[in-house]
């Protein structure tokens, strides 16, 4: 799910971080972001969650008469499940805004309390743990409208319309279920009676339209697949169709269906004419779209973004990169859904990387390290760890600088950790592994999909990235030194400032050491808060790119620390770094071969302060920390001697 600010001239603009939404709220007759959406928007008063644990829903069937003069709904729910125990009684989610008239089970009428928006059944008899049993809701009423809406009476262009968008807590606004993404019911039913002006648009495949006679035609919708009851949704609205095919064998197709806006039709049209190939594109990579027996496709609603309803997009308005991004949740998202709000990057994250794949096959390989930079740049302003603290909110939940600008970003970096090759064998290892497809996850499940295919551990990866905070700032500085036989010695220091969680992280870095005319990759793993790495070279660099390919959401920035050495040195002593310094600084020194060595530290007066050094050392660059915890702040001098000779450099400590 996006929420686009603006579309113009058929690009997309600007998209929104989702703390913003306010700014955007208009009148409901422009069926943008209705008013009702003001006060309950950013938190849920009482989020009950995940749901009735003591049964499994296995179908809905939804039967709705809905009616725009006077707006309302009149429902039959019907609800099969399986009992997990024995059950005396159970409940539903359902807004107390919405009138039960009764509750029955077969020809059985139940008795029922509906208080707190729970609504509290005793079936006819108990239930055995492990029994089946069935459930009909009638109810009626005027839909509540929490979250992003949930269920919307609208207009278009002077025309009355009606949809839904139930993410994350919206269904029970509108519908009696077990409001969790945890509990995916194996099929639905979806039947939408209304005056026959409205064409009504739903998930899986249309059974049968039935026109009543009375002025009223019921959409009769079915849903195959397993669904969650936030992606159950109805569109309804005067559309213009637009019916074209994926045809994804030589003798197989599946119909792509565009229900749009008769006034936004042409201009809508450009970009509906390239879902097809964004199939071909998403499939390739994940594998077979995940409905394939069913449907795809957009009905255009008021919402100003759109959202992943299984088989069916809602659309509010038109554009690469929004309809890649939700086309690309009906594989994660949608067949593989967030089993806990907490884990939302599962979803939105992975559509926003998927912003990227899009983009990479379209333009190429250095747009999509363009298009991930800026997702990068995004990502540094989020706040918290990308696994959400406070699900009660649903501006934390959809947080689109941490759960989506963020999420996206670990997976680019563990693309970058991965290799393409086993990065995609991950991804369609994760939507395709028996237990995960069509099923609710967790980020454990994705974690130890990626490790069993990269056949390594990947904790110290997701410890930091999804449970932790914020994101690396590396400084780094290196030296060049001559060597024996024609090779170059390079000294490389990364050291990084104090995280508060993690501390620091552990990642493998990429290095490009180069020159003028020749240029060398490594990649260095650094899992110390402040480490030392050499590298050898047949040529002397002049150049130092720390991650030159952008894989880590990181801040950095190098020094050179040492100038250029004739070859006859047989010792050499560097200025320190930093310096000035506070309250640490690192001295490099080279030694062209082993001996006895004395490094001393004096304060302005020539008293002896530190001796670091003193001792037999082998040759090559060595690097000293020293720590000025214990010094005032002035001039001090560090003396590197070697038999008969000295280097004295100065130094300040600056507090």
């Amino acid at each position: 799910m996006v929420l686009i600010m603006k579309n113009i001239t058929g690009k997309i603009f600007l998209l929104l971080s989702l703390m913003a939404l306010p700014l955007l709220a208009q009148d409901e007759g422009k069926c943008l972001l209705g008013a009702r959406l003001y006060s309950p928007l950013f938190k849920v008063e009482q989020v009950m969650y995940p749901g009735d644990s003591t049964f499994n829903v296995t179908y809905y069937k939804l039967d709705l008469n809905i009616t725009y003069t006077p707006q309302n709904l009149i429902g039959k729910v019907t609800v099969n499940a399986t009992a997990l125990q024995q059950l005396s009684s159970f409940y539903l989610d359902l807004y107390i805004s919405m009138v039960v008239d009764s509750i029955k089970q077969g020809s059985s009428t139940l008795a029922y309390s509906h208080t707190g928006n729970i609504l509290t059944v005793t079936p006819a008899q108990t239930v055995l743990a492990g029994n089946a049993f069935s459930v009909d809701v009638y109810y009626h009423g005027y839909p509540s409208s929490s979250g992003f809406g949930s269920f919307t009476f609208g207009s278009h262009n002077g025309s009355p319309c009606i949809y839904s968008l139930s993410e994350p807590y919206g269904s029970r606004d509108w519908w009696p279920c077990k409001d969790t993404p945890a509990d995916k019911a194996d099929s639905a039913d979806i039947w939408i009676t209304s005056p026959s002006y409205y064409t009504s648009v739903s998930n899986g495949s249309l059974q049968e339209t039935v026109v009543n006679g009375d002025g009223t035609t019921t959409y009769k919708w079915h849903e195959s697949y397993p669904i969650a009851p936030y992606l159950i949704s109805l569109a309804m609205a005067n559309y213009t169709l637009d019916k074209q095919y994926f045809k994804y064998t030589e003798t197989d197709s599946m119909p792509v269906t565009h229900y749009v806006y008769p006034e936004s039709y042409s201009s809508a049209k450009t970009y509906i004419d390239k879902t097809t190939s964004m199939l071909k594109i998403f499939s390739d990579k994940f594998g077979l779209y995940p409905f394939i027996r069913e449907k795809y496709g957009h009905a255009q609603f008021g919402w100003g973004g759109g959202m992943e309803h299984q088989t069916c997009t809602s659309l509010g308005g038109y554009g690469d990169i929004l309809i890649a991004h939700e086309m690309s949740h009906q594989w994660f998202g949608d067949m593989v859904t967030c089993k806990t709000w907490q884990d939302i990057w599962l979803n939105e994250g992975f559509a926003t990387f998927c912003e990227g794949v899009y983009t990479e096959a379209i333009s190429g390989h250095a747009a999509y390290i363009t298009y991930m930079k800026n997702k990068m740049s995004a990502a540094m302003s989020a706040s918290g760890s990308i696994y959400v603290e406070d699900i009660s909110s649903v501006s934390s939940i959809f947080d689109s600088n941490r759960s989506y600008a963020k999420g996206g970003s670990v997976l680019h970096m563990l693309r970058g950790i991965l290799g393409d090759t086993i990065f995609f064998n991950v991804m369609r290892t994760y939507a395709h592994k028996q237990g995960l497809t069509y099923n609710s996850v967790s980020t454990s499940d994705f974690q130890k999909v990626a490790e069993d295919v990269y056949g390594s551990s990947l904790d110290y990866f997701f410890n930091e990235w999804i449970y932790g905070k914020n994101y690396p700032k590396y400084f780094t500085s290196w030296s060049t030194l001559a060597g024996a036989n024609s090779q170059y010695i390079t000294s490389i220091t990364v050291e990084q400032t104090s995280n508060e969680k993690p501390v620091f992280f552990t990642m493998p870095i990429q290095i490009k050491l180069s020159s003028a005319s020749t240029d060398t990759l490594i990649t260095i793993f650094n899992n110390q808060q402040s480490q030392t790495f050499s590298v050898t070279t047949s040529f002397q660099p002049t150049l130092l790119v720390i991650d030159p390919n952008s894989n880590i959401l990181k801040v950095e920035s190098t020094t050179k620390v040492d100038g250029r050495f004739s070859d006859d040195k047989d010792f050499a002593l560097l200025q320190n770094y930093p310096n000035p310094f506070n309250p640490s600084t690192t001295i490099v020194y080279y030694l062209a071969h082993a001996c006895d060595v004395k490094l001393t530290v004096y304060d302005a007066m020539g008293r002896e302060v530190l001796v670091p050094v003193n001792g037999y050392t082998n040759s090559g660059v060595h690097e000293v920390k020293i720590n000025g915890n214990s010094m005032a702040s002035g001039v001090y001098y560090y003396k590197l001697e070697k038999s008969s000779q000295n280097i004295v450099k100065p130094m300040v400590l600056l507090r």
